[in-house]
């Protein structure tokens, strides 16, 4: 079965254009799904054939592990959308998911960052003069000005700004779009490149647009810290990261008047439902 696994995540790579967060997220949850199968039918209790058991048992074994109800439901999307693949492709006459029922998941009203609560957060690496500090404030400039994810943020590549239209190329899985930007970032951008980045830049070879403390390419992961700790200090009492800047962004959008496809192809929303949640109410931090 893993090498099914791997069929069906290079099938949402390359024919549905999922994001490398999304096909890791998948390949956990099987990987997971698979291996409580393989211990359950080692112990003898359950007859080899018995899926629709074997599946139960795993999402109570699921439940117990305390995780949201959004984890369980994305487990289950997974598991239902790999058998669907199975069914698809002739290798299985039915899915065995086909009765699992998903827990409800409340949907929450998107939260951003008013345009004080903005500054009063990128105060913080304004205060420093150090090149991660430079490095940092042109960073949550961009992400506020585009809406970019932090993936897409992290992976940009010097040749993906365009200075001269004012653009940066933002390729999420296999799907590539155009993101603009404005003046104010263009200077930032601009004056980044020509002196802030090379403070980092230990090999001239590297491409990568925002580097860390050693020279290699900055990581997601370190990036949400970066958030994490800015706002800590700026002494918000929620909880801040990276998608919070790119709902502000979709936020400032909407009420400027943009309308919703405009945001969902910046946003690179894959469908106009992912984009309709900010038509709800929005609620800033305060």
């Amino acid at each position: 079965m893993k090498e099914d696994i791997e069929t069906f995540l290079n099938y949402l790579a390359t024919k549905k254009n999922r994001s490398l967060n999304t096909l890791a997220a998948y390949r956990n949850d099987l990987n997971q799904l698979i291996s409580y199968i393989k211990e359950e039918k080692a112990k003898g209790i359950i007859k080899p054939k018995s899926n629709d058991e074997l599946l139960k048992r795993y999402l109570l074994n699921l439940s117990e592990k305390s995780y949201s109800s959004a984890t369980l439901a994305r487990k289950i999307a997974s598991a239902k959308s790999f058998f669907k693949f199975m069914v698809d492709s002739g290798k299985l006459r039915e899915s065995p998911t086909q009765n699992l029922i998903s827990p409800r998941v409340a949907k929450h009203r998107p939260k951003f960052l008013s345009s004080t609560e903005y500054q009063r957060l990128l105060a913080e690496p304004a205060k420093l003069s150090t090149p991660e500090s430079k490095r940092d404030m042109v960073m949550l400039e961009l992400l506020y000005a585009t809406g970019l994810r932090a993936s897409e943020l992290t992976s940009l590549n010097v040749e993906d700004v365009d200075l001269e239209r004012s653009c940066i190329l933002c390729i999420h899985g296999s799907s590539k779009r155009r993101i603009p930007f404005d003046h104010h970032t263009n200077q930032l951008l601009r004056n980044f490149l020509k002196n802030d980045r090379l403070d980092l830049l230990f090999n001239r070879k590297e491409n990568a647009l925002f580097l860390n403390r050693r020279g290699g390419r900055l990581t997601r992961q370190g990036f949400w810290q970066i958030v994490k700790n800015y706002a800590s200090k700026a002494g918000f009492n929620t909880k801040i990261t990276p998608h919070t800047l790119r709902h502000s962004f979709a936020a400032r959008k909407l009420q400027s008047g943009a309308d919703l496809q405009s945001i969902q192809q910046i946003l690179g929303h894959s469908y106009i439902s992912s984009t309709r949640i900010y038509k709800q109410p929005l609620s800033s931090l305060r």
